[in-house]
């Protein structure tokens, strides 16, 4: 099967997040089971050509935009570990700056950027002349390519064939765009905007919307996720037309690429570790610890170190947080660390703790791929509080760690974590049910009540070391979704 997965981003040559991770971990899935994929992107100026080996091609075409045409260049990498080829867009208007989305804002033409995106993709799978059986779009920046896929592509012999399948990685981020200059761009013209059609939504152009409807399937990061979505509570507005679609939608969870998040195989670790080997996790900690400051003595002091790697929003349940480790960190029952960046004044809160208590709270500002490695491998456990959460993927790194989730029973949380059981020694983490400081303070202590206690700290990092939620069950899932997707349009 030939498939054509486009995204905003990939891991490791552009990402913000962990719908990066995703695109760059299926297919490499894919790949090893059999089929073809290509990767389209785009060539943000940040992206280190030398470093990733990322070639100039010679394959330059034209893009309709409205009623002119503008230009695109291919360059050419492939996905670490893999062979498969990732294909940069170049234009230098709309890419050749700093960021992915500018953040905190976001640019002023990301409606231009990403429609140009979405319609180069398939002038450049004709350039290259792959024809696809599927186009994989990924999030509101690409959802466009299910309409352009139905309308303008429809009986172009290189794509009549291809089914379209959307995922919707989080409904808080819709794309939301001026009708009269998008209209425009995507060629669909105001004829074609208005109350209750396809693109609209309260008077404005939704590309998350447009997807939704003009998907063949419908796809979401985790099951309890592609639930939740359907009451208003998570559906951001889109619950009515996601139960429209609701025979064409399902949750796949997401899956972790283990060439990259392995203790046993992660060069970034200060000692790569296995379930057999849990003391050289204690080595990671210790000299994680004496890399913040500690000293020798403290760094070995039997003290459960906490940790979070996240983005500072309130998605991530920060104001929890907030409300919460000031306490535990007083009566000096834990350490705490982590590294992230995103609103000022949870940026600021974090600054304060660290003033506070400058030997337990240990904060990084900012985001660093290694660091994040180390901390993830040095922690006894990882918070994930968060308001709802697709799916997350940190709560899955971390139990290939041996490091114990507290999570918010949430989306992909929920279907990845299970409460421990100390009677049947089951489980592999902590979770709690109502967005409530007491419920996240009484998941924390459960947690920290277990912690060097045997035989339970031993067999539940046993457990979640043997958890197995790899991108290639997920991929396989993924070609049984495109595989109905297919069989829906014959």
């Amino acid at each position: 099967m030939n498939i054509l997965l486009l995204s905003a981003e990939v891991t490791p040559f552009a990402k913000a997040g962990g719908l990066g991770d995703v695109a760059a971990s299926l297919p490499k899935a894919w790949e090893e089971l059999g089929h073809t994929p290509i990767v389209i992107v785009p060539k943000y100026g940040h992206i280190d050509t030398r470093k990733y080996e990322i070639v100039q091609t010679e394959v330059i075409f034209s893009v309709p935009m409205g009623t002119w045409q503008e230009y695109g260049r291919l360059w050419r990498g492939v996905l670490p570990d893999s062979t498969v080829p990732v294909y940069f867009i170049q234009n230098q208007d709309y890419f050749d700056r700093e960021g992915i989305y500018g953040n905190p804002d976001g640019f002023a033409d990301n409606d231009r950027r990403f429609l140009f995106l979405t319609r180069a993709a398939f002038e450049a799978a004709r350039a290259l002349q792959f024809k696809p059986d599927i186009i994989h779009a990924h999030d509101n920046h690409t959802a466009f390519a299910m309409a352009f896929l139905k309308s303008q592509y429809r009986n172009d012999p290189s794509f009549h064939e291809a089914a379209g399948v959307f995922t919707i990685h989080n409904m808080a981020y819709q794309g939301l765009y001026e009708p009269k200059r998008a209209m425009e761009l995507t060629g669909f013209g105001m004829k074609s905007f208005y109350s209750g059609s396809w693109f609209e939504q309260h008077g404005i152009v939704n590309s998350m919307k447009t997807g939704i409807m003009f998907a063949d399937k419908i796809t979401t990061v985790s099951p309890t996720y592609s639930q939740e979505i359907r009451w208003a509570k998570y559906g951001e507005g889109l619950q009515n037309n996601l139960n429209e679609r609701g025979g064409d939608l399902i949750g796949v969870l997401n899956g972790v690429d283990y060439t990259e998040w392995d203790s046993e195989k992660d060069t970034m670790l200060y000692n790569p570790y296995s379930k057999d080997t849990l003391s050289l996790k204690e080595s990671n900690k210790q000299k994680f610890l004496r890399d913040c400051g500690l000293s020798e003595n403290e760094a070995l002091q039997n003290i459960p170190l906490v940790g979070m790697v996240t983005r500072l929003t309130d998605q991530k349940g920060i104001e929890l947080l907030e409300q919460t480790i000031e306490n535990f960190l007083s009566y000096g029952v834990m350490r705490f660390c982590i590294i992230g960046s995103g609103e000022r004044k949870y940026e600021d809160f974090l600054r304060y703790i660290a003033r506070k208590f400058p030997r337990r709270a240990l904060i990084q500002i900012g985001y660093n791929t290694e660091q994040s490695h180390k901390i993830i491998a040095a922690s006894d456990f990882l918070l994930v509080p968060s308001r709802f959460e697709p799916c997350g993927l940190t709560q899955m790194y971390a139990l290939k760690y041996g490091t114990i989730p507290i999570v918010r029973a949430t989306g992909g949380l929920a279907d990845t974590i299970e409460e421990f059981n100390p009677t049947s020694m089951t489980g592999t983490g902590f979770l709690f049910s109502a967005y409530q400081r007491k419920d996240f303070a009484a998941a924390i202590r459960r947690a920290l009540s277990v912690y060097s206690v045997q035989p339970y700290w031993n067999i539940i990092r046993a457990n979640a070391m043997e958890c197995d939620f790899s991108a290639l069950r997920s991929g396989k899932t993924y070609i049984d979704v495109f595989n109905w997707a297919r069989n829906s349009i014959r």
